[in-house]
């Protein structure tokens, strides 16, 4: 019997495959960057035929490094940057368009107009008006090109996220699909009722007949076709957004368990079980997963610059030459309310969510180094997750144990220790850090019966390493009501 996964990542900036085996270990691994194209401010691209072509590459890449045969791959799991997509056409596969990326901002005049919709938005699809979703800027393209729009209409044009995309062209057209978590990003989804909205097609301007048909993350959803991957044919057997993925391959399956990745910038997902909580501090109402990949809720919030602050401070700023100075730095930092650094560069994330906020650094002496300036820019991030799951804990009146952490910021042991103290509450470090590309490999693997049962996945990955807050309550009480003083001060 196959006892290995094939787990692709589709990310924003790369594309990554790799091989797990059973007891989830790393047996084969293969990274590749796709191009970013910028054709006017605050618009971005990709080539969809690279991203399908960088994921067959890849995959067979990462097959051969893990010397096992492809007859042995039980089945995919694909991952993918959630909002981006890709309109092509039906008969030919051919791209009409490029890829419009989930930071493309083209759209910000269509969700203007829609602004004062969006409480029916939000009761629908659980989402927020704003060009972060797929759905406003579908209709900026066949608004702008009425061909198009005939040709959609007349089901001739498929649109997909790059879920859609990849099992469209892997399986040569014989699966048109997307599952929940990804059509939940979408702004066409009602959310409970699981199935495209009539109202917000009507509202965008979206023919039904060019969607693919929502399903369940977990499949058996489709075959890569022979010639892929392998000679054989591979069964796709799990399809999910990236940061849902993330929130499984954490385990964080249960109503009340929380996970935080810490990239660029960080997003933050709260599981709310079989109730989609609808937020009253501005966040947003999501699709994610039950233990078994049974479809289930979360709240998510997200921070725009967790990452970003210490690239700042080492592109523009010059304090440090690398990310990993950050934090010998910051430990030699004597006094933490001794600057605040705000790092609203393109304004505030949740719970905030002011696009007019700027960045500052706030309370500067003569005594202020560069030690302090680095150490508030970690603070930053830290402060930022604790006031979004401050808000998912007011929103779904539950108290989270434990946050769970993964992406490339928290090997930042200062990072990790301050959030739990910030937070008090304990921070867990997964020993796996690919735990996006984990959880897509632990949904296909329990499709195919590599894994049979849901506890079986409990072990993969390691039990990780704990955090646990070392601060006095006076301490964090003092630190937080400094933090919450110096983003008064830059609110819009």
């Amino acid at each position: 019997m196959a006892q290995a996964v094939l787990a692709v990542d589709q990310g924003t900036t790369g594309t990554t495959a790799i091989v797990f085996d059973r007891r989830g270990r790393i047996l084969g691994r293969a990274y590749g960057e796709i191009r970013q194209f910028y054709p006017r401010p605050g618009w971005v691209e990709h080539d969809p035929e690279e991203i399908y072509r960088s994921v067959v590459r890849l995959g067979r890449r990462a097959i051969t490094a893990s010397r096992v045969r492809p007859a042995d791959i039980a089945a995919v799991g694909i991952t993918n940057q959630r909002e981006t997509f890709v309109v092509w056409e039906r008969h030919s596969a051919r791209p009409v368009h490029r890829a419009i990326v989930w930071q493309c901002r083209r759209s910000a005049a269509i969700c203007a107009a829609l602004k004062r919709r969006e409480d029916e938005v939000r009761r629908r699809t659980g989402l927020l008006v704003d060009p972060y979703f797929s759905g406003t800027k579908l209709k900026w393209l066949l608004d702008g090109d009425r061909a198009l729009r005939q040709r959609a209409a007349r089901g001739e044009l498929c649109f997909g996220t790059i879920d859609s995309w990849l099992v469209f062209r892997l399986s040569r057209g014989a699966a048109f699909v997307t599952d929940f978590t990804n059509a939940s990003r979408t702004m066409m989804l009602n959310l409970k009722g699981r199935a495209w909205d009539a109202a917000m097609l009507r509202m965008l301007g979206v023919p039904a007949a060019m969607l693919p048909e929502p399903v369940s993350s977990r499949g058996p959803i489709a075959e890569a076709a022979a010639g892929t991957f392998g000679p054989r044919a591979i069964p796709i057997g799990a399809v999910i957004g990236d940061q849902q993925a993330a929130l499984f391959g954490q385990r964080a399956v249960r109503p009340g368990e929380a996970k935080a990745t810490y990239g660029t910038g960080a997003f933050l997902l709260m599981h709310t079980g079989q109730r989609a909580v609808a937020s009253r501090n501005r966040l947003l109402t999501t699709a994610a997963l039950g233990p078994a990949g049974e479809p289930a809720y979360a709240l998510e919030g997200s921070v725009f610059i967790a990452g970003a602050a210490i690239q700042w401070l080492r592109d523009e700023m010059r304090m440090i030459a690398a990310a990993g100075e950050s934090e010998k730095l910051a430990r030699a930092s004597r006094d933490r309310s001794q600057p605040y650094l705000v790092p609203a560069f393109v304004g505030l994330g949740a719970p905030y969510w002011d696009a007019g906020a700027r960045g500052a650094i706030v309370g500067i002496t003569r005594g202020t180094n560069r030690a302090d300036v680095v150490r508030a820019a970690l603070d930053s991030i830290a402060y930022q997750v604790r006031d979004a799951l401050a808000a998912m804990e007011k929103d779904s009146g539950r108290r989270v144990r434990e946050l769970r952490a993964d992406g490339g910021a928290t090997a930042n042991g200062y990072l990790m220790q301050f959030q739990a103290d910030v937070l008090g509450r304990p921070v867990r470090r997964p020993e796996m850090a690919e735990t996006t590309a984990l959880g897509a490999a632990m949904l296909a693997g329990l499709a195919a019966g590599v894994w049979r049962s849901p506890g079986e996945l409990a072990a993969l990955g390691g039990s990780g390493l704990v955090f646990r807050p070392a601060m006095r309550l006076a301490e964090r009480a003092r630190l937080i009501n400094g933090w919450h003083a110096a983003v008064a001060r830059v609110r819009s």
